[in-house]
């Protein structure tokens, strides 16, 4: 099936390293896996982060152009139409100005993975955006949800339940070794996160404060990550002194040797809606410490592949961190249930699976 790729957000070969570009990449792995022929149909980014009314209908203006060649070319070249769209992360900030329009007047099949909406932005400065979404939602067929979270609120736009489907986040887990890590004194703790202001920097804060109180204990923090936020992420674990070393960004197969090579990740992830390498860490057979936010329960098993505690706070994340260094039977068990977990629920190869099956039951495919 010829599928039409799009990623409002941020496109898969956009030259800036993100969760989300790593997931846009891996439906892409996963389309292709299970037979068809996904191509990036437009790199055009919706994206505003400001709330600039002027840049928005600007944004909106230029998709509706790009909507309208592409209805022109494949009216003109039915033959090289795609039998399915595949909007991949639609919300108020990044709404979809092209897909509705072509799928509309080419009868395709709209599929929309990873959508939220908030009524909270109904008005305001992103209402445009969110009116988007939600008239999105309303023309889609399918829309796939990897962050549980999200359901509540989409949900009401759909008119049936049946056309939200739950699809497990997931990577190739072949690519990150599951081999039992050597019981050592001096535990590897590691983190691997953007440098963003914000919620990324409110975490890399709570991280510092709750290992300070943990400097009895014998451990080192490797920081895999950059970004714009650098300096303050490195104020914020000043305190930790020579404990810390920073690996600044990495690409994905040297994430993988730092994985392999640690005993356990940690990461606060305050208003985090899933996290790509809380699923990396436990690929890589680490337990996982983290937040209980968005849809991190939806990835971390709590008490079986890791410990989640109550997003922001600080002694619990610190007592959680503890608990797991003291006891290397427990960080042991918990990380080799964590590579199964990964392995079994979280592999590109059911993923691929299971999308092609959600696909292929969401309305009877246009004639090709």
């Amino acid at each position: 099936m010829r599928i039409a790729f799009y990623a409002p957000l941020k496109p898969p070969d956009h030259p800036v390293p993100s969760g989300d570009r790593r997931i846009a990449r891996l439906f892409i792995a996963a389309l292709r896996r299970a037979g068809h022929d996904p191509f990036v149909v437009s790199r055009l980014r919706s994206f505003d982060a400001t709330g600039d009314k002027t840049r928005q209908a600007r944004i909106a203006a230029r998709g509706r152009d790009v909507a309208a060649r592409l209805i022109a070319r494949w009216r003109r070249q039915p033959h090289a139409a795609p039998h399915l769209w595949f909007t991949y992360h639609l919300y108020y900030k990044a709404p979809d100005w092209i897909g509705p329009a072509v799928c509309a007047a080419l009868d395709v099949r709209y599929v929309v993975a990873e959508a939220s909406l908030a009524m909270m932005r109904a008005e305001g400065n992103w209402a445009t955006g969110h009116r988007a979404v939600a008239a999105a939602l309303r023309q889609a067929d399918l829309v796939i949800g990897l962050n549980p979270a999200d359901r509540d609120g989409v949900l009401p736009f759909l008119d049936s339940p049946d056309r939200w489907a739950a699809l497990p986040p997931f990577l190739d887990t072949a690519a990150y070794c599951g081999a039992p890590h050597i019981p050592r004194a001096g535990k590897r703790l590691i983190t691997v996160a953007m440098m963003r202001p914000g919620d990324k920097l409110a975490s890399y804060r709570l991280l510092g404060q709750a290992l300070t109180q943990l400097l009895d204990l014998e451990w080192t923090l490797e920081i895999v990550g950059d970004g714009p936020a650098r300096r303050d992420v490195a104020t914020a674990l000043a305190p930790l002194g020579d404990r810390v070393t920073f690996a600044g960004a990495l690409g994905e197969a040297e994430i993988a040797e730092r994985l392999a090579a640690a005993d356990l990740f940690i990461w606060p992830a305050i208003n985090e809606a899933f996290g790509m390498a809380l699923l990396e860490a436990q690929a890589s057979g680490l337990p996982v410490v983290a937040g209980n936010s968005g849809g991190v329960a939806a990835v971390v098993a709590d008490g079986k592949t890791g410990l989640l505690v109550p997003p922001g706070e600080t002694p619990a994340f610190a007592a959680a961190v503890r608990s797991i260094i003291e006891d290397p039977k427990r960080c042991a068990a918990l990380g080799a249930a964590a590579r199964r977990k990964a392995v079994r629920r979280h592999d590109i190869a059911g993923a691929a699976d299971r999308l092609s099956g959600m696909i292929a039951l969401s309305r009877p495919l246009r004639s090709a």
